[in-house]
This record gives C-alpha cells, sequence and structure tokens, in this order.
C-alpha cells in the first residue's frame, strides 16, 4: 500500500530535552516528505528522576508556544502545524497536569507513560532485579494506575513503549502473552473515549512492529476504538513520517478506513486513500 498517511502528529524538537534538531528544520523536513500537517509534541515529563547521563526534562512552553505560532504563519502556505504536548503521566501529577491544561490552548494532548514508580525503562536501571516478563506487566498496571486518575489526554501514546528498551525487546513479548491487562487498558480507553496512537518508533527501534504491537491495534478496533492518530515520535529529521507507508498496511489490516488528527482538541478522521 502507498503511504496515504500525510500527517506525523507526534514530533520533537529542541524544545524536548532529548532531541536537539531546531523546530524549523524538523518543519522543512516534513515539508520535503510531501506532508500536509505535523503536530509538534514537545514532552512535558514533570518529576522526573534523575537520570545516568544528567537529562533534564525542562519545557519552556512559553517559548514553544511563541516559536511554533511564528514558524507556523512562515510557512503557512507550504503545511499545517499544530500544537500539541506529551504528558509524562505519573499518577500523583493528575491534578498538575488537569490544571496545566487551562493555561495553553493545545491542538493535540498524548498522554505517555515514560516514569513507571520512579524509573524509566529508557535506562536499563528498570530491569535490575526484575524479570523481563515482571518489568513489562509492571509498566502495563501503571498504565492503569493512570487511567485511573486522569482522562483528559486525547490518545495513550505508544502503549508497549517498554518494548523497545526490553533486555529481549519483542522476541518473548506478545499481545496474547499480556492479553488480559492489555485488553483492560483498551477497555478502558473505549470507554473514556481516549484513543491511540499507531507509533513508528517500534519500527526504526528495531522491532518489525508498531508500539504498540499490530495485534493490540486490531483489539482496540474490534472492542469499539475508533480514534487513532500516527506519528514517527521523530527526534530529527531523518524519522519524520518513518515506515508510514507499512502503517497504513496496518491500519487497513486492522479495519480502519481513516486516520485521526487532531485540532482544536477535536478530531478529525482522514481517510486512507
Amino acid at each position: 500500500m502507498k503511504n496515504s498517511i500525510l500527517w506525523d502528529c507526534h514530533m520533537h524538537s529542541s524544545f524536548s530535552a532529548d532531541s536537539d534538531t531546531d523546530m524549523e528544520n524538523m518543519i522543512k523536513g516534513a515539508i520535503s516528505r510531501g506532508l500536509e500537517g505535523v503536530c509538534f509534541t514537545e514532552h512535558l515529563d514533570p518529576d522526573y528522576p534523575p537520570t545516568p547521563d544528567q537529562q533534564i526534562f525542562h519545557l519552556d512552553l512559553d517559548a514553544y508556544a511563541r516559536r511554533l505560532s511564528f514558524l507556523r504563519e512562515k510557512y503557512k502556505d507550504s503545511i499545517m502545524i499544530n500544537f500539541g504536548i506529551e504528558y509524562g503521566l505519573q499518577p500523583h501529577l493528575k491534578e498538575n497536569l488537569k490544571n496545566h491544561l487551562k493555561l495553553y490552548p493545545f491542538d493535540f494532548v498524548i498522554g505517555s507513560s515514560h516514569v513507571i514508580h520512579g524509573s524509566d525503562p529508557y535506562y536499563g536501571e528498570y530491569f535490575k532485579g526484575r524479570e523481563e516478563s515482571q518489568g513489562y506487566m509492571e509498566y502495563f498496571e501503571s498504565i492503569l494506575e493512570n487511567l485511573d486518575v486522569f482522562s483528559e489526554m486525547d490518545v495513550y501514546g505508544h502503549i508497549d513503549y517498554i518494548v523497545r528498551y526490553g533486555p529481549n525487546k519483542n522476541l518473548y513479548y506478545s499481545y496474547e502473552r499480556y492479553q488480559d491487562i492489555l485488553d483492560e487498558i483498551l477497555r478502558t480507553l473505549v470507554r473514556k473515549n481516549i484513543g491511540i496512537e499507531l507509533n513508528t518508533g517500534g519500527y526504526h527501534y528495531g522491532l518489525g512492529e508498531p508500539n504498540p504491537c499490530t495485534a493490540v491495534i486490531r483489539r482496540y478496533r474490534e472492542l469499539g476504538g475508533e480514534i487513532i492518530t500516527v506519528g514517527a515520535d521523530a527526534h530529527s529529521p531523518e524519522k519524520i513520517s518513518f515506515a508510514f507507508d507499512k502503517a497504513a498496511k496496518v491500519l487497513s489490516d486492522c479495519g480502519f478506513r481513516y486516520y485521526t488528527v487532531f485540532k482544536n482538541r477535536k478530531p478529525e478522521f482522514i481517510r486512507l486513500s
């Protein structure tokens, strides 16, 4: 199937602590790939634990909003640019994030699990003293803990993010192995009218699958899920719209005839051509 997905709705620039790419270079990269639109979803991860590489997760939201507004106007005849945020969810942050949402006119809000009980699996320390399967299960349990107290996001980001960093990645991981808890997550999302994303980061992490994997996306659709955005989780221009041809086929194979883009926090459904 040709690439019929023309919006990348999950990307970062140097406003996120884990990217050093200027926002304008990301926009130019998206234009060069023929995209109709992008949504920047810079990281906001309050109470992020100290990291081995001394990474400081800070986001200057005022500067981010000003720069995006300027570039949106500058490139208005070439590409649409939406204003998003990716919240790093933790249960104790619920009031902080709810109040934060009132301050900025976001188009799109991703809620993601990065930190699980004080540790990010991106760093290998998370798996010390844990079986891989135990670490995966604790991660999925943390998603339910977040959903129990916070429902204000538009989609839940890269639901099986942890698989990118497991000791064996997805060698022993499958939807079927964790079906009970994954089904509980998906049913909760459907009930709360929260979507999911097809995050192609899994492909450039060598999983051969998106995040979440195809079987989870298919199950979400079977359970009545309708809202699904697509993003490459790009932190540099060469990853923009990465493997979107594969993403289009996954969506089609899972029963979707469209993907979703959010504007002013409202979903717009775009048909796959």
